[in-house]
């Protein structure tokens, strides 16, 4: 029996709670209608650097972030976003993967509900697993196949809101 997100949140370490956080970000963007697909890039990088330079990427990214347009649901693309906590610390990124992580359900819940939220279920759950194993001070393995993930997610939710903007 496979874990829920939620569970595997519990049991991650820091580099699987953000990772996670982030992988629910990542596979949002589109909701950040002129967001770039690698603005997340910096803090993807301070992931790999075991949390090196938080703080100051993830100020970058904020900025940037609101430079970019969307519409409604981009508001909880931004707090995602702005729930991030300024220290690489599991007792503050714990909280934040599990906002992310039930915040990018409501998204998907309110973009067509069913498959398409249950996909994002199993992505938050397969994000996990993918990095459970990787030990936190040793290389970030797991990385690769999360960022994977998460642009080919990118890429259902840009073919998702663009069905729904020619109103089919």
């Amino acid at each position: 029996m496979s874990q829920s997100a939620q569970e595997l949140i519990a049991e991650a370490g820091e580099r699987g709670l953000a990772a996670s956080a982030l992988a629910c970000l990542d596979r949002c963007l589109p909701l950040l209608s002129t967001a770039p697909d690698d603005l997340l890039r910096p803090l993807w990088c301070c992931v790999a650097e075991d949390g090196a330079g938080w703080a100051e990427r993830l100020a970058e990214v904020r900025a940037a972030s609101e430079e970019t347009d969307g519409g409604d649901l981009a508001v909880l693309v931004r707090k995602m976003l702005g729930a991030a906590p300024s220290t690489w610390d599991g007792a503050a990124l714990r909280p934040w993967a599990s906002v992310c992580s039930l915040t990018a359900l409501e998204v998907h819940g309110e973009l067509g509900g069913g498959p398409l939220m249950d996909a994002e279920e199993r992505r938050q759950a397969q994000v996990l697993e993918f990095l459970a194993d990787t030990p936190s001070d040793g290389p970030p393995a797991g990385l690769r196949p999360v960022l994977e993930v998460s642009a080919e997610a990118r890429r259902v939710l840009r073919a998702v809101l663009a069905r729904r903007d020619r109103g089919a």
